[in-house]
């Protein structure tokens, strides 16, 4: 496998949503060819939009190093699993959906050389799981990138059981090469990241829930007492209050009571009140 400054000389990207524009751009800015895969021609448009625009914020900042022409040019979108035939890394960033992303993984691993690695971007389900469903279980494991992609310095480094200890060791120099650091974490439901993330929001949501004080005061009690960036009710409005009443009740199945779904919402997600996607969530955001 060809390397470029420690990372896979092309990487493949299945989904270019915000999460997987961001992932693509990561790659992109740091030398690697890009292939972003979607599912049909409007959606690779919009991924091959969106990550365009994203170097071309990088160029205005000064941080690409290059043209955004330059870089551009490596990059490519398709809706044909085959692009992925010369990539000696995809990422996979579809849904928080088990099936989905075993579906989309066992397609993606049918068009890879046996040399090539496989990661998903899940942020709670079973790296382990996932891995038992494919023919190459130790050319697999989670890497797990936080939004927005381009601001965060971190990436969760998730070891499947089946993980080869060469993968876990070139997974960390990925992330060095990106410019972030990796954390790296034994798969458990929710790892470290989201299990600690969403048991704040959650009990944030029950306070709002019982008229303890309001979204606005309980992110400020934690951004300026704590020194949070962001509290968690905003910081769920922005991740997605569906994504986060998905993986609640993931971690309520498999780790009890605890993270069972405050009704608040439930209700929210019932409404349509998903966040800053939808223009409200425990925030207004349509100004």
């Amino acid at each position: 496998m060809s390397i470029v400054a420690a990372i896979p000389h092309v990487v493949g990207v299945l989904g270019g949503g915000r999460m997987g524009a961001g992932i693509a751009h990561a790659f992109l800015v740091k030398g690697a060819t890009v292939i972003v895969v979607e599912r049909d021609a409007e959606a690779a448009a919009g991924a091959h939009a969106r990550v365009s625009d994203a170097v071309a914020k990088s160029a205005a900042r000064g941080t690409l190093g290059e043209t955004s022409e330059e870089a551009l040019a490596r990059f490519s979108t398709s809706t044909d699993y085959e692009s992925f035939i010369h990539c000696g890394l995809v990422v996979e960033a579809v849904p928080e959906d088990f099936e989905l992303k075993v579906a989309a993984l066992k397609a993606v691993e049918a068009h890879l050389s046996a040399d090539a690695f496989l990661a998903s971007n899940t942020s709670s389900l079973s790296v382990s799981d996932l891995a038992s469903e494919l023919h190459r279980p130790a050319n697999f494991l989670g890497l797990h990138f936080f939004n927005p992609v381009p601001a965060s310095t971190l990436i969760e480094v998730v070891l499947a059981r089946q993980t080869s200890p060469d993968l876990a060791a070139a997974a960390k120099a990925w992330v060095e090469a990106l410019g972030k650091t990796a954390v790296v974490v034994n798969d458990a439901p929710g790892f470290a990241s989201s299990r600690l993330g969403v048991a704040i929001a959650l009990e944030a949501m029950r306070m709002v829930e019982e008229g303890v004080a309001s979204a606005e005061d309980i992110d400020a009690a934690m951004v300026l007492g704590y020194k949070h960036p962001t509290g968690p009710l905003k910081t769920t409005d922005i991740v997605g209050l569906d994504v986060r009443l998905g993986i609640a009740e993931y971690l309520h199945s498999t780790l009890g009571e605890r993270f069972a779904p405050p009704q608040i919402l439930r209700d929210k997600v019932a409404r349509g009140e998903l966040g800053r996607k939808s223009g409200k969530g425990f925030f207004d955001w349509k100004d």
